[in-house]
């Protein structure tokens, strides 16, 4: 609570009641930024999320849209805001991925600029291929030996889908070429399209084409199977080893309220703990997490250094 607010509500007991009650959040309703394009993996969750949300708390969540640098202009976007509790974040590994790929100083940090909530979700990534293309993971590293320098598309430079794509180069030791596009959806059509050879977008935006036979999943890159595509191995059936698991979290802007930090947090937990809302949610794929602000704080620390060292690993530079 502010300090004005505290001699405010001080200075008399009958004017207390009127005071907060003019300061009651929510009094409007919250922007959610996501900062990838509409149809990809974050922006479902985003819109499932913000549903629940919104029914909790009593007033709309408007997601807005604001794709594009591998979720840079978003996340920038959202560290300019005001931090009255009517703007919050969806935030991805990227939030901690994309400082480590440049030597140039970005227009967020995750620790300086944001307050975290809760990790919703989380969710691997699929290696997939045209349904012309090598039937296996192993295949796939046979003909990228034998014919460097095709290409792969990414959902952007610092996409959990960049990362997976270098990771995979680096454990195999093969060559391809990045392409960079806005987001899942784009690194879908492309390599339906053949543009591109392949990529690793998230399971979710690519369940229903690997279950209908329109595009072919190689390898999930999770620890184990994923629970909606159990027949698809993991990649690291192939690559010892090899995994790659992107999160999906809300978080505030810095120095905002500790009430709507609450009450959201609270939102999402009651949804994750709704058997329905979880069932709908996970099956594409997702994975229900429920991590709070306090464990979050923690964990948002430790994936700064891993996702940090994997960058190392991995040779990825974005400059």
């Amino acid at each position: 609570m502010r300090r004005r607010d505290m001699l405010v509500i001080g200075a008399g007991v009958l004017a207390a009641p009127a005071v907060l009650a003019q300061g009651a959040w929510p009094a409007r309703p919250v922007r959610l930024i996501v900062p990838f394009i509409p149809g990809s993996a974050p922006d479902v969750i985003a819109r499932n999320l913000a549903e629940r949300i919104g029914a909790s708390i009593g007033q709309s969540v408007v997601v807005e849209n604001r794709g594009g640098a591998g979720g840079n202009i978003g996340f920038e976007a959202a560290a300019r805001s005001p931090n009255d509790g009517y703007t919050i974040l969806l935030g991805t590994n990227s939030l901690v991925i994309n400082p480590a790929l440049t030597s140039r100083r970005l227009g967020f940090d995750a620790f300086r600029d944001f307050v975290p909530i809760s990790v919703a979700f989380a969710m691997p990534h699929c290696l997939v291929v045209p349904m012309q293309g090598p039937p296996t993971t192993a295949a796939l590293i046979e003909s990228l030996k034998a014919n460097p320098g095709q290409n792969y598309a990414s959902g952007g430079n610092g996409s959990g889908a960049h990362l997976a794509a270098e990771l995979f180069k680096a454990a195999t030791k093969v060559e391809a070429v990045h392409v960079p596009f806005r987001g899942a959806p784009d690194i879908v059509n492309n390599v339906l399209a053949g543009n591109v050879q392949f990529g690793f977008p998230t399971l979710a935006t690519v369940t229903e084409l690997i279950k209908s036979n329109r595009l072919r999943g190689l390898g999930v890159t999770s620890a184990q199977r994923n629970h909606a595509l159990p027949e698809v191995p993991t990649v690291a059936e192939t690559v010892p080893g090899f995994e790659v698991v992107s999160w999906f979290a809300i978080l505030g802007i810095a120095g905002m309220p500790q009430d709507p930090v609450v009450k959201i947090n609270a939102a999402i937990q009651a949804a994750l703990a709704d058997p329905a809302f979880r069932a709908r949610t996970t099956a594409d794929g997702s994975i229900a997490v429920g991590m709070g602000p306090e464990e979050f704080a923690t964990f948002l620390r430790g994936e700064a250094e891993k996702w940090g060292e994997a960058v190392r690993i991995s040779g990825a530079k974005v400059d």
